[in-house]
């Protein structure tokens, strides 16, 4: 009635808050796919780094040339230490997003349980 059209009150509280859900929803689950697609890359970027770091000293080992690759040795395993933090860093938003995902299921469950019941 009134209350609806005025845009406050129970009921477009409760239209409002459905509306969320039902956009953080998909939106959570899409973010949830992002995030593990981009773990997944992490590790075969990890498994790269550490193929090149022993090539590059079986390299050193093998060679007649002075030449001293180990700068580049510790550059690579610099860089594979901040994929791993990176991917630590993943690993937490994304068990953040799987418990805001569980929270938005338990919400719409609870809300149709209380529409069902009649509650509104």
């Amino acid at each position: 009635g009134a209350e609806m059209a005025a845009g406050s009150g129970p009921a477009a509280r409760e239209l409002f808050a459905e509306g969320l859900l039902q956009f953080l929803r998909p939106a959570v689950r899409q973010l949830d796919r992002h995030v593990h697609s981009v773990r997944e890359s992490q590790v075969e970027l990890r498994e790269h780094i550490d193929s090149l770091a022993t090539e590059l000293c079986r390299i050193n080992e093998d060679q007649k040339v002075a030449l001293d690759l180990d700068p580049y040795v510790k550059k690579l395993l610099n860089a594979r230490r901040r994929v791993v933090l990176v991917n630590n860093i993943l690993q937490n938003a994304q068990e953040r997003l799987r418990r805001l995902n569980h929270s938005v299921a338990k919400e719409t469950m609870r809300r149709r349980a209380m529409l069902e019941a009649g509650g509104y």
